[in-house]
């Protein structure tokens, strides 16, 4: 018997303004057809004036832990992933701690751009293994828009705001086919910064700075890439592609998605897509389809379910769960 971290609650959140393809090729010189050919996006949804990342993050923190049928009192420890936090500092996440009307527990952000949910669950979920948690509440929230350059359409089409949610709770494990995260792969590679970025800061250029990406040398290693990634994880754990139940990638371009889902041979009907109904919403992107995947109830207990993401840094990595 070893102790492990499950998942028992999810939620997610998406500010009700909508940006359809439409609405942008009145302001960038671009259309529904160049964007959807070569994204897969038909909409994006952008934050409310006002609406903060902390806002969005407690939408689907409250979410969350009302699918997971407990109180934020339940929680001991707040994780952000976000690369576009309320402030420089406090932490996102001890402003959630805040909005949510607790003090107990600990509250930090973890940044890893798109990989960000990856990267967080990994430190979740080890968090809780290690005794360092009993119920720790795990959000992606990103307000993207925010750092877009809007006379740059190779960026300004491909992103959007919002922000998914998940608990998870200390359990003992016996067999490995019992709910649990099975294992986290993560990898960086700093050399290719240049590749995908924002160009400003607090200590170089005291501004926010907007995106910049190279996108054709972002595709050009995300697929092979993140094709590593989840086969080293699965050899680690003695699986296979075959034994995978539902693939939940980063959505962030249904090429990617596509071409990583036929490098490691797994069937279309396996792979959730949901990018067109959001755009590439960052650290957010995984929960939200994750949420989409269990809303539709086609989601098993004991499913067994591949997460994956590439961001800058570059950063990647996988998780695998075996759902509750």
């Amino acid at each position: 018997m070893s102790r492990k971290a499950k998942i028992i609650g999810i939620g997610s959140y998406l500010p009700s303004r909508t940006v359809s393809n439409h609405d942008l090729s009145k302001i960038l010189d671009t259309s529904d057809e160049w964007i959807t050919s070569r994204s897969g996006i038909k909409q994006r949804h952008r934050a409310a004036d006002g609406e903060a990342t902390s806002d969005i993050a407690l939408a689907a923190a409250q979410q969350a832990l009302g699918n997971a049928g407990i109180t934020a009192n339940d929680i001991d420890m707040i994780i952000v992933s976000t690369t576009t936090p309320d402030l420089t500092f406090p932490a996102t996440a001890a402003l959630v701690q805040k909005k949510l009307g607790i003090s107990q527990g600990s509250a930090f952000d973890v940044q890893a751009v798109c990989s960000g949910f990856v990267y967080g669950l990994s430190v979740a979920s080890a968090m809780v293994e290690t005794g360092n948690s009993e119920r720790a509440l795990l959000i992606g929230a990103e307000t993207m828009t925010r750092l877009l350059d809007w006379e740059d359409r190779a960026t300004a089409v491909l992103f959007g705001d919002g922000g998914g949610a998940v608990v998870l709770e200390a359990t003992d494990v016996i067999a490995e086919s019992e709910p649990h995260i099975i294992g986290s792969y993560l990898r960086s590679d700093g050399n290719l910064t240049d590749l995908l970025y924002v160009d400003g800061g607090p200590s170089t250029t005291g501004t926010t700075g907007k995106l910049r990406m190279q996108g054709r040398e972002v595709y050009r290693h995300a697929v092979g890439k993140i094709a590593e990634a989840i086969s080293s994880l699965l050899r680690r754990h003695a699986l296979t592609v075959d034994d995978i139940d539902w693939f939940v990638p980063h959505q962030a371009n249904k090429r990617i998605i596509d071409g990583v889902a036929k490098k490691i041979g797994l069937p279309p009907e396996k792979t959730i897509v949901t990018v067109q109904n959001h755009a590439n919403t960052s650290a957010a992107s995984i929960p939200l389809a994750l949420h989409e995947l269990v809303k539709s109830g086609r989601v098993s207990s004991g499913d067994l379910i591949m997460l994956e993401a590439m961001g800058g840094g570059l950063t990647w990595g996988a998780n695998l769960i075996r759902w509750a």
